[in-house]
């Protein structure tokens, strides 16, 4: 607890802890010459042509109150592209514009669960779900999912319906995973549906990840597989699928997201964000219209040069003594383990001190991370030939750290 002379404070927001992968970016913070892939965006800024669109709103004057859920065109053209990446012509009605994917996560909690209500949610696994589930209340149940040096990742589904309880609200389902690449196969989403048929539950299913799929299994859909593929039409009302700007567009900086979901929640939605944060700058999504529309060459390059970074990474960390390093299947973070240092905290610390360069500690990402590190590969070859040169004597020697 804080202890001030100011009033009482709510515990619930009291409870919110910050996440590890901030204490070591406050380590490392302003030294020179350090490579950062502690945090998960890469090193390209936003293409010209999307910053372009945003000025030429606002010299168009798009600088008014808009709607709640988002610009028609926007909610148009975001129904446009998830039809050209699977099909099926949704309604441009199912889609609602948020401030980031954080904000869509936070609306989808709101939706789905009361305060003390339970959440399923498999680990690890990014840590701002255990932060937005704190602080709405409720409780994050975990379920680690099963590491194998030589293959991966993958879900134990029975373990997983085994978690679900009369208090369980929702399931939480990142795929592909970050921090781990885990990526669910379509029996993985049926039998994940049929879970929540059963115990009528939500799923709020982060799939933002879902354009970086390297498993060759997938190559025929050119994504991971999705929720899209395998459910029932009563599904439909059961998924809410949470969505960003910030990893394909190469748009982190300008908090943009999207949540779909059944067109029936549009008025919650809009009386959420209405008292949350009043709608998203109209100018901005002048901009996100222009990616939709023009941005497939940008994707793709960001795309090409994740999968190289994943081959840099694991070729060159991967056959360390002591690392075990499977390709990950999906997303752009390598996540080797590390056995000449089980405390990833401590590891992650001193290979700012001894490296240089900026990693997250797989213990931010919940249980089953302990004894990992998480490093993002969404970035030039150049500094992840340099990161592979500066970590490899570290990770392959014992050491006291701070």
């Amino acid at each position: 607890m804080i202890a001030t002379t100011m009033p009482p404070i709510n515990p619930v927001a009291d409870g919110v802890l910050p996440s590890g992968i901030g204490e070591v970016i406050a380590y490392g913070a302003g030294r020179p010459g350090l490579i950062p892939l502690w945090v998960g965006e890469g090193d390209r800024p936003t293409p010209d042509f999307i910053g372009e669109a945003a000025a030429r709103a606002l010299r168009d004057g798009h600088t008014f109150y808009t709607d709640m859920l988002g610009i028609p065109a926007l909610r148009q053209e975001i129904a446009a592209y998830i039809d050209r990446l699977y099909g099926g012509s949704p309604e441009p009605d199912r889609f609602f514009v948020t401030v980031g994917g954080m904000q869509a996560f936070q609306i989808a909690l709101a939706i789905a669960a009361w305060p003390g209500d339970e959440i399923v949610i498999p680990t690890p696994i990014w840590p701002n779900f255990f932060g937005a589930i704190a602080a709405h209340g409720a409780r994050s149940v975990t379920v680690p999912i099963r590491f194998d040096p030589g293959s991966g990742w993958s879900l134990d589904v029975a373990r997983l319906a085994a978690a679900v309880t009369p208090r369980t609200r929702a399931l939480v389902i990142n795929s592909p995973a970050n921090p781990t690449g885990w990526t669910a196969s379509r029996d993985d989403l049926r039998a994940l549906l049929a879970i929540a048929r059963r115990h009528d539950l939500w799923i709020i299913a982060d799939e933002i990840y879902g354009r970086f799929s390297f498993d060759p299994a997938h190559a025929e859909l050119g994504r991971a597989p999705s929720f899209r593929d395998v459910w029932e039409p009563e599904d439909r009302d059961r998924v809410l699928f949470v969505q960003t700007f910030s990893k394909n567009w190469a748009m982190t900086g300008w908090r943009l997201g999207w949540l779909e979901g059944p067109p029936a929640l549009g008025r919650i939605v809009a009386g959420l964000v209405l008292y949350g944060t009043s709608g998203i700058a109209t100018f901005l999504q002048h901009a996100a219209v222009t990616a939709l529309r023009e941005g497939e060459p940008l994707v793709r390059a960001q795309i090409a040069q994740a999968r190289e970074g994943r081959r840099l990474l694991c070729e060159g960390l991967g056959g360390l003594p002591g690392v075990a390093l499977p390709p990950p299947a999906g997303a752009f973070y390598a996540f080797p383990q590390v056995a000449t240092e089980p405390d990833a905290r401590r590891l992650a610390l001193r290979l700012v001190d001894e490296a240089n360069v900026g990693v997250a500690p797989g213990t931010a990402f919940g249980p089953g991370g302990e004894g990992f590190l998480r490093l993002c590969f969404a970035r030039s070859a150049a500094d992840l030939q340099e990161a592979v040169h500066r970590l490899a004597p570290v990770l392959a020697r014992p050491g006291a750290g701070p």
